[in-house]
Order: C-alpha cells, then sequence, then structure tokens
C-alpha cells in the first residue's frame, strides 16, 4: 500500500516555488502526495496535478496575529487530516509547523515532521509587541514540536536559538540540511549582462534589509548615477512591512525600480551582475541560491542563513548587519572591478552545486523521514 503523505505550508505559491521538486520525488519514490497550503489558483493546482500531488485546500493565517482564529483554523485542519488519514505530514514556516504539528496530533497523524525555513517577526524585531510574540511562538512550538518525529533545520544558529529558548528538549531530533536546495536544471548558469545593475527579490518588510539596500543604492548613485538598483516582491500585512509611499517615493526619485511581484525569477536573475540580500535573519534564502544557481555573486549580511551562504572574498562579500555604508563600499567595489565580479559569480556556481543541490538534499530528506 502506497504511503500517504501531507506537505503543508502557508502560502500556495511556495508549494510550485519552493516544494515542488521535492513533491515530484515524493511522487517518483510512490508516495500519494497532498500538498496543502491556503487558497491555491488554478495554475498551481494544474502543476501540481500534473506531476501527480493532489491539492487540498487548509486555512492558514499566514501573518494574522488572532489566536482563536488560529486556533479555530488548527481544529478544522485536525477535521481535515483526519479524513484523509496520511501516513506522515510535513510542515514548513512557522504557523503551519506549529498549527500543523498539533492537528496532526489530534488526527492521530503517527509520522509528524517539521521544517523551520525561518524565524519570522517574533524573533528578529526587538520591538515590544515582537518579544511578546516570541513568547507566545515559543511556547506553542515547544508544544507542538513534541510531538515530532524529527524537526528539520537550515542552519546551525536557529538550532542553537531553539535550544537556547527551551523550546527543544531531549526527546526532539533535529536534521541539519542545507536550505531547500535549488533545482540546477531549472536555474542555469547564464551570463553577466552588460550593463551593470544590483536586484533584490523579497517581501517588502524591514528584516529583509529593504532600508539598507536602498540607502546603499543613494549612496552608490552619488558616484554611478547610471546604475540600476532592482528591487521585486511585494507588500503585505506584517508588522514590519514598508509602507506603499515610501516605496512609490523611492521610485519617483529614480532611486530603485520596482519590479513587483514576479511569477519566475530567472529573467530578473538573468539580468543582474551581483544579487543582494541584507536580510537580518534567514533558514537559508532560496532567491541567494537560485541567484548564485545563474552565477552570480552575492552580497549578504553576517547573519544566521545568510552567511551559510557566501566564502567571504570568493563568491561575494558579507557585510556588517544593518550597515549600508559598508554595502555601499562593497557595491562600488564590484562596479570598479569586473573581473572579481565574474571570478566571483563563477565560484557562486561551483559552490551551489557542491552543497546546495536540490536532489541531493531531498535524498536527505527522504532518507530521515524513511520514505
Amino acid at each position: 500500500m502506497n504511503r500517504k503523505i501531507v506537505v503543508l505550508g502557508s502560502l500556495a505559491l511556495s508549494l510550485t516555488n519552493f516544494r515542488f521538486q521535492l513533491l515530484k520525488t515524493l511522487v517518483d519514490n510512490g508516495c500519494e502526495v497532498y500538498a496543502c497550503a491556503p487558497n491555491a489558483d488554478i495554475e498551481i493546482i494544474e502543476k501540481l496535478t500534473k506531476i501527480g500531488v493532489h491539492y487540498e485546500h487548509m486555512a492558514i493565517e499566514n501573518t494574522g496575529l488572532n489566536p482563536f482564529k488560529d486556533m479555530f483554523n488548527c481544529w478544522k485542519m485536525a477535521k481535515k487530516l483526519k479524513k484523509l488519514n496520511p501516513d506522515y505530514i510535513l510542515s514548513y514556516t512557522m504557523k503551519p509547523v506549529i498549527y500543523g504539528s498539533l492537528a496532526a496530533q489530534m488526527a492521530g497523524v503517527k509520522n509528524i515532521y517539521s521544517m523551520i525555513t525561518g524565524l519570522g517577526y517574533g524573533f528578529t524585531s526587538q520591538s515590544i509587541k515582537a518579544r511578546i510574540i516570541g513568547i507566545i511562538m515559543s511556547g506553542l512550538l515547544k508544544l507542538s514540536l513534541y510531538y515530532n518525529k524529527r524537526v528539520f533545520f537550515q542552519n546551525p544558529d536557529d538550532i542553537e536559538i531553539f535550544n537556547i529558548k527551551g523550546i527543544l528538549n531531549n526527546k526532539t531530533k533535529t536534521q541539519l540540511i542545507n536550505g531547500s536546495g535549488v533545482n540546477l536544471e531549472h536555474y542555469k548558469k547564464t551570463p553577466l549582462p552588460e550593463k551593470f545593475s544590483f536586484l533584490l527579490i523579497a517581501r517588502l518588510i524591514k528584516d529583509k534589509g529593504i532600508y539598507e539596500y536602498v540607502d546603499a543604492a543613494k549612496i552608490v548613485k552619488e558616484k554611478y548615477p547610471e546604475i540600476t538598483f532592482n528591487l521585486a516582491g511585494w507588500i503585505d500585512n506584517n508588522p514590519s512591512a514598508i509602507k506603499k509611499h515610501e516605496l512609490d517615493k523611492w521610485v519617483s526619485n529614480g532611486t530603485i525600480n520596482f519590479l513587483g511581484k514576479l511569477k519566475d525569477v530567472r529573467p530578473a536573475l538573468e539580468n543582474c551582475s551581483v544579487y543582494v540580500l541584507p536580510s537580518y535573519r534567514e533558514g537559508t534564502p532560496r532567491t541567494v541560491l537560485e541567484a548564485m544557481a545563474t552565477g552570480r555573486a552575492i552580497l549578504t549580511t553576517d547573519a544566521p542563513g545568510c552567511r551559510e551562504t557566501v566564502v567571504d572574498g570568493e563568491n561575494g562579500y558579507i557585510v556588517p548587519l544593518k550597515d549600508y555604508k559598508t554595502l555601499a563600499a562593497k557595491m562600488i567595489k564590484m562596479i570598479e572591478f569586473p573581473q572579481l565580479n565574474m571570478k566571483m559569480a563563477n565560484q557562486s556556481h561551483k559552490i551551489v552545486t557542491d552543497k546546495y543541490n536540490v536532489n541531493e538534499v531531498n535524498k536527505v530528506i527522504l532518507k530521515t523521514m524513511n520514505l
């Protein structure tokens, strides 16, 4: 009899953008796979169906802060899981990890697994509101992960902070993996463009380093006004989201070129010379891996998850957190030394090929889950 597995996320698009190869590998290994997230459109459902994956709607408030609504959604999730009766569940991102694990326990799912892909607002921000949310989340994580057979982490710093906060106990087993991996057949190495430009792809929230990117761009443009700074992403209801009027001002005064929310990031990556992510904290940043796969040097921060992707001075530079002046200085260096940039770009591709191939990452996941 086929093993039935539910893969649960908080954003439907992530099922095809980030978990597509994992879902396909599970199907190829003889599993009956159900991909679950809220409100998938017909295009996503068709992509999943094409590889033999069933889609099921799960009500999850990705960024909402209403605990009563979250618990009600958890109860509905438990009912649906009981009906599906899976042998395994694998949840990723914070709310699915918490409420998916609790719902799976209520539904009697025997094999519960979670993947920590980043810590989010409750752990990264220092505001009073964020600290309160962090305390609540820590308690919920401690409760939910107790029922997990194994918890996957994408960097060692997140394991350390979970241990410091007492979220993990002696019963909770962990497995370190190299991010979500990247499909090297989908993201192929391309030549660097003739016109020099920088690119950042992210949700437009403070913790992604959006302000540092813009402030560094202002400095660079004083010396090199012709350089383009592209920004792709979207504004959501995260408490640290930038304001639309700020974005409009940056665009109108020529500081950045806004690309909006992209269905396919490959054209944007191919048209950039250097990829930039000044984030405050990540699991392992998927966009950085995709940029490395296309053969791009990386500028990122000395932050958990980010620093693991760069060997400083070899495939890019690691700059101090929130230090837009140093970020600008490194940008100028890359503009002025194109041969160095090309050397770093080649090294990025080598690192991602050796370490972050999605097929190798998925092998570790499946082996750990005995699938």
